[in-house]
């Protein structure tokens, strides 16, 4: 028997169970992995939630991002793989598959060599926060040397990854978090200013900091009426990335966007498998800075996997910098 996580209703975090079930067969082009570590991310939450873009078919499976090793495989995939570790990139519904279970089945195209100089635990922690990050900053938005980039919610995981890429890339982060209670994990993550919202005016300091550029670019999980005050601190021709809607307000075109060329475009991840070469450029690019030491992820917290609930509630909470992980 395998031990998953699943929903039959709409809710918080208390309508997770723990279930027993069959350990699963892989069919054909499936392989199913002996999961060792499960990062969690905001998506999953607004999925039990029901506000995710997908409406989960209940009783529902949960989770997008494992590394596990792999122990059996379906028809027309390589035995060769059996003893491997590998982690899931997420590009399925989770009306198919989920993650998060002792024994997960997973489509082949969604798996990946996990890189060998990372824990199980940094390896859950990878795809979901670099690849966001990738494809806002490098694929669509081509940061450049001395770009400004705002990175709303930046204690994040996908923020912390942005932070990572505007450094590698020679331009100059702005981080913003709510208080300054985060101020100095940020900098120590290598964000260049740090920007607390509910303490300074947000325009204002940009001016200041950009010698009233503005930013170029700016990455936006929230949304909400707050946009008017990111589009007011946007340079001339800038864009802003909205890869989320974590405000649960409406999102409107800012008026002070007008008269600049702003525009605000809606982003999201799974926009990464658009085409294979899409997809294994911006691995190739992720793979060789985790090498090299220039990509560490930042992980938060780690939970037993009996303590699901508890990992979600913590998240919920948003008190933490980086990535919470499962571990099996």
């Amino acid at each position: 028997m395998s031990k998953s996580i699943r929903f039959h209703k709409l809710g918080g975090p208390e309508v997770l169970q723990v279930e027993e079930t069959e350990i699963p067969v892989p069919g054909e082009g499936e392989a199913r992995l002996r999961v060792e570590a499960v990062g969690l991310n905001h998506s999953e939450s607004a999925y039990f939630h029901g506000t995710y873009v997908e409406q989960p078919k209940l009783p529902s499976k949960l989770g997008y991002e494992a590394v596990g090793i792999v122990e059996a495989v379906g028809p027309g995939v390589d035995a060769g793989l059996i003893g491997k570790r590998l982690a899931s990139i997420p590009g399925f519904s989770m009306n198919d598959y989920g993650v998060l279970a002792e024994q997960a089945i997973l489509p082949l195209h969604a798996l990946t060599d996990s890189p060998s100089k990372l824990t199980a635990i940094q390896g859950a922690a990878v795809w979901t926060r670099y690849l966001t990050a990738y494809g806002a900053l490098m694929l669509f938005g081509k940061v450049r040397r001395e770009d400004f980039v705002i990175i709303r919610a930046a204690s994040s995981s996908v923020g912390t990854a942005a932070i990572q890429i505007v450094k590698v890339e020679g331009g100059k982060s702005i981080a913003t978090t709510r208080t300054f209670a985060k101020r100095e994990q940020l900098l120590a993550l290598g964000a260049d200013f740090v920007i607390a919202t509910d303490e300074e005016d947000l325009p204002v300091r940009v001016g200041e900091i950009t010698g009233g550029r503005g930013a170029r670019l700016i990455l936006d999980p929230v949304g909400g009426p707050y946009i008017d005050k990111l589009a007011e601190a946007a340079a001339p021709d800038a864009t802003i990335f909205l890869y989320g809607s974590l405000s649960k307000q409406p999102t409107t075109y800012p008026a002070t966007g007008f008269g600049k060329g702003l525009a605000l475009r809606a982003y999201v991840m799974m926009e990464m498998w658009a085409t294979a070469e899409r997809m294994n450029e911006a691995k190739k690019y992720i793979y060789e800075r985790l090498e090299d030491g220039r990509f560490t992820p930042k992980i938060a917290r780690t939970f037993p996997f009996a303590e699901t609930r508890q990992a979600f509630e913590y998240q919920e909470a948003a008190q933490h910098v980086g990535k919470i992980v499962i571990t099996f």
